[in-house]
């Protein structure tokens, strides 16, 4: 990684597996890194951990809730302080949840892992355009390929039927349609912004544990990260491609993921994505969606 003293990134999701991992490199590469959180307990712990791990790392904090559209705006709102950004990395997500509605009327993956970074990126904008080389990095999954469709529909309108792992599969989907998509306007716009993307691989983290009993540990959560943990590579290992799409000189539209067997893990590299995520016109159609949704029209 390259020497990031005097560059600011955001980081979403950052006090448990890939986001920890994220932003306690990215520290100990030099950079100050705000850490995006909604729960300020937990940004607390997270900051003594990577403190602990890099003595003198340069950390601030930001608190958010990607669920919810109000707290993003409250979020952005405070960023303004930061000055200009040249990182922000969407990486919160969840995985596989039961069907819930947030209060904005929104599927809870899909706020979440969408609309909830959709907006963070676009009321961010101004600080990622202010020092001439801003970059956007989301965090999909190889569960894309398993979308059938992109979420073009309604997003206020509940499914008939609600399949959890489907869902799942359409939000990290919508990661990758909105990363080409980014890239298509900033560039059409002039913008110094190059957007990129990652996927993990198999990595152990809590965030299936928590999909799917809403807790980190204890009973069938317990379980769950075992079985991770005896299969998986870990999670240092699985934040190396968001790392290198957040730092390596690459191409804005790049897609990076491990490079072993079915990108299940190993070191990463710029990997392909499928011919639905490439769709252009579900890329515009998406964003014009996810504009009309969060009330806010960018860039």
């Amino acid at each position: 990684m390259p020497d990031l003293a005097g560059r600011t990134a955001v980081v979403t999701g950052p006090t448990s597996g890939l986001g920890t991992a994220t932003a306690r490199e990215l520290a100990r590469a030099g950079a100050r890194v705000v850490l995006a959180g909604r729960s300020p307990d937990k940004l607390d712990a997270t900051t003594a951990e990577i403190t602990a791990a890099v003595p003198g790392a340069d950390l601030d904090r930001l608190v958010v809730d990607l669920a919810s559209l109000g707290s993003v705006r409250t979020a952005a709102a405070e960023a303004a302080r930061l000055g200009p950004i040249d990182l922000l990395v969407n990486n919160a997500g969840v995985m596989a949840t039961r069907a819930r509605r947030t209060d904005d009327g929104l599927d809870l993956q899909m706020a979440t892992n969408h609309f909830g970074h959709f907006l963070l990126t676009g009321l961010l904008w101004p600080q990622l355009v202010a020092d001439g080389g801003g970059r956007v990095v989301s965090v999909s999954s190889f569960m894309h390929t398993r979308a059938r469709h992109a979420p073009l529909g309604d997003p206020r309108t509940p499914p008939r039927r609600y399949s959890r792992w489907g869902v799942y599969a359409q939000t990290k989907l919508a990661n990758l349609l909105f990363t080409y998509e980014l890239q298509r306007r900033a560039e059409a716009a002039g913008a110094p912004v190059r957007a990129l993307a990652a996927h993990p691989g198999y990595a152990a983290t809590h965030l299936l544990s928590y999909g799917q009993t809403g807790r980190g540990t204890g009973g069938l959560a317990s379980i769950l990260n075992a079985v991770a943990s005896a299969t998986a590579q870990s999670a240092d290992d699985g934040a190396l491609p968001t790392l290198m799409a957040a730092t390596a000189d690459l191409r804005g539209g790049t897609y990076c993921g491990p490079s072993g067997f079915s990108q299940l893990r190993g070191l990463p590299r710029p990997v392909g994505s499928t011919k639905l995520a490439r769709d252009p016109e579900a890329q515009r159609r998406l964003w014009e969606i996810s504009e009309e949704t969060v009330g806010l029209g960018w860039p």
